[in-house]
């Protein structure tokens, strides 16, 4: 009964000042006299701090204010359950909300992924949102927490600020910390910050995910700076097939890193940039991990081992087109094939089968044996009727361009290599029966070799494995010093260095139609390729940009086929102090969303700093996004206020006059209308 009368009945002369009976209290009996409604109530009020008692909670002035105002505004739920939703527990504290708006905000935040929280200092509104950030952490729903809002008393520009970095955003983000203290173990904080798991940064810092101009990404018509892309252009998701683009964002200039991988490839990218990595753990578990280019620095090796996997494109879909050779025939012609087409075009080969799958691949030629392992290319209509048909081989191999190329000027021509997934795999096979081979190790997986002395082949052939999904790793034979090769027993000197290409392909890519090669590698197995992070170099400043794609897991293809990404997945984040965004910084965060992450904005709309009377990106939302399914505004007011009893007064008082002051301004002296129209990124 003290529980729940209080302290000197504190409790109890509180209601008796808040209901309009008369309530009598003898030993563990409550009586109450007066009209039958007022009875009823005064009963509920009981009841509800009854109930809330039964929770375990304690009793205080400030709830019980909080279960009458409640049961006054009536509504179906009841305070008890309102009051007594915990959302985590640290130390014997529990956060939970205190009002019955609070609690629908809580739910909001459930049920949407995009919840606005609106209304005046105090509501709890961050407090709240920090929260449930934390348990959906707790309970893995999300991987991380990204805590953000404009540090709009600087103007966004902080670099003229004395101090680190730290130390210019910290005290605009005094405030985040302060409530992540209060929900976690402030022990674990910085280790839960270095390896990316909570993030807090100013909003300017959201958006510096990015890549240089003349970074390149991958496009269903090939390669292409990513600073010519446009809202609407297609590039390559992580799954081989066509995205379109959501967003371009210039980001000005910034601190750009090589990011190289051990196979040799590499691009270029911010330290915010994001990419998708698993570790050996992340492995062991089946899970990846997303962690910015400056968070791996100095973390690239577990003693001799890489600790940061890329995933690998899947076989690219690059538009069909039409070719005017067998794209496996080319490929042999390119390893084995003699291409001046001053004479018949030759093909020299020990296998058999390759001679009889020549012939089938090539419409009117007869492959026929010359002497030893030489073949002529026949056109079997060469000469009828005393007239001179060209054969379609010369003629195929000059509109290519590869009419009289040698072993060392030798290359796949571009249509063949932004071409289908089938044509590539078979131009390929083609150069893989006949200048390549698989490699058997006891032991180990087997592992595909090839040689060439053209560097534009060794290109092409690496564009080709690595756009069916595989890794290439290169070395170069010089020529220099090598002891000379024989030829019909004669010493012969080797005049070209020699590029060496071993080669990882997928399951499901089968390198190989000769039977001996497809033997030897299928018994062996191909093993599974693999790209590790290798290095990570800074390379100066320059003017970058960041892209969104519609891709579910927000990744695209860049330089070298190159897997990254820059949108937010799997992520709990948190805008503050949104009144103080414009229209386009509102717009840049909205789209960063990820797959599988939620996004919480608050903000108070009469507390707008922006300076020279921008419009805040806050107050128009609401008419921009209207109507769009699983977005939720939710709405708190002065009689949410959770901070002292006055607060609220203050805030109505403010309110009022206001209002009051709007009402007897005459309509000349109004605020000009300031267009809604947000300024062009960089303006």
């Amino acid at each position: 009964m003290v529980a729940l009368l209080g302290s000197a009945d504190e409790l109890l002369r509180l209601v008796e000042d808040e209901v309009d009976t008369d309530v009598h209290v003898r030993g563990n009996e409550i009586a109450v006299t007066g009209q039958p409604a007022d009875n009823a109530f005064a009963v509920a009020v009981f009841d509800e701090l009854i109930a809330l008692l039964g929770t375990g909670q304690a009793l205080r002035p400030d709830s019980v204010r909080r279960v009458i105002g409640m049961l006054r505004a009536g509504g179906a739920e009841r305070p008890a359950d309102v009051l007594s939703l915990d959302i985590i527990s640290r130390r014997g504290r529990t956060i939970r909300p205190k009002t019955l708006n609070q609690k629908r905000y809580v739910d909001a935040i459930d049920a949407h992924t995009v919840v606005f929280g609106i209304g005046p200092a105090g509501t709890g509104k961050t407090y709240l949102a920090m929260a449930k950030a934390v348990q959906a952490l707790q309970t893995k729903q999300v991987n991380r927490i990204i805590l953000t809002r404009p540090a709009v008393e600087a103007g966004e520009r902080l670099g003229y600020l004395p101090g680190s970095l730290s130390e210019k955003i910290d005290p605009y983000l005094r405030p985040l910390y302060d409530a992540l203290h209060d929900m976690v173990d402030p022990d674990s904080i910085p280790r839960l910050m270095q390896s990316g798991t909570i993030e807090v940064a100013p909003l300017a810092y959201m958006r510096g995910r990015a890549q240089p101009y003349d970074a390149q990404a991958l496009t269903p018509n090939g390669f292409l700076p990513i600073g010519t892309l446009q809202v609407g252009d297609l590039v390559i998701g992580s799954d081989g097939t066509p995205t379109p683009v959501l967003g371009v964002y210039p980001q000005g200039r910034k601190q750009v890193y090589r990011v190289a991988t051990q196979d040799g490839a590499w691009t270029l990218a911010c330290g915010e940039h994001l990419w998708t990595v698993t570790t050996p753990e992340d492995r062991r578990r089946g899970r990846t991990r997303t962690l910015e280019t400056q968070e791996m620095v100095g973390k690239l090796r577990r003693g001799a081992i890489h600790r940061y996997e890329l995933p690998l494109v899947g076989p690219v879909h690059f538009e069909p087109q039409d070719v005017l050779l067998d794209p496996y025939a080319l490929g042999l012609l390119l390893g084995d094939g003699c291409l001046t087409t001053s004479t018949t075009p030759a093909f020299a080969t020990a296998d058999p089968e390759l001679v009889v799958a020549l012939e089938s691949a090539l419409d009117g030629i007869e492959v026929r044996h010359k002497s030893g392992y030489d073949y002529v290319l026949h056109h079997v209509d060469g000469g009828r009727g005393g007239l001179r048909i060209a054969n379609p081989v010369t003629a195929a191999l000059r509109r290519l361009e590869l009419a009289g190329t040698t072993s060392a000027t030798r290359f796949v021509p571009e249509e063949y290599l932004q071409n289908s997934v089938a044509v590539r795999t078979a131009v390929l096979q083609g150069l893989l029966d006949s200048d390549g081979g698989p490699v058997t190790q006891s032991g180990r997986t087997c592992r595909i070799q090839y040689t060439t002395t053209s560097p534009q082949l060794k290109d092409d052939v690496a564009f080709l494995v690595r756009s069916l999904g595989g890794v290439v790793y290169t070395w170069t034979r010089a020529a220099a010093g090598r002891t000379p090769g024989l030829a019909q027993g004669r010493p012969v000197e080797y005049r070209e260095d020699a590029y060496v290409l071993d080669l990882r392909l997928p399951a499901g890519v089968q390198p190989f139609r000769l039977e001996r090669k497809r033997r030897a590698y299928d018994l062996g197995g191909g093993g599974r390729p693999m790209r590790f992070i290798d290095s990570i170099e800074p390379v100066g400043e320059q003017e970058t940009l960041c892209i969104q794609v519609a891709a579910q897991d927000s990744l695209y293809v860049t330089d070298d086929f190159l897997v990254t990404h820059n949108t937010l997945n799997d992520a709990f984040v948190i805008l503050d102090e949104a009144q103080n965004t414009t229209a386009e910084q509102m717009k840049m965060f909205l789209t960063r969303l990820g797959f599988g992450s939620k996004i919480v904005v608050t903000g108070d709309v009469t507390q707008v700093d922006l300076p020279g009377g921008a419009q805040s990106g806050l107050k128009i939302v609401r008419e921009i996004l209207d109507g769009i399914e699983d977005v939720h505004f939710a709405n708190l007011t002065s009689s949410d206020v959770v901070r002292h009893r006055l607060v609220g007064d203050i805030v109505d008082a403010y309110e009022r006059w206001d209002a009051a002051r709007q009402q007897n301004r005459p309509a000349s002296a109004q605020a000009p209308v300031h267009s809604s129209r947000p300024r062009r990124q960089g303006s």
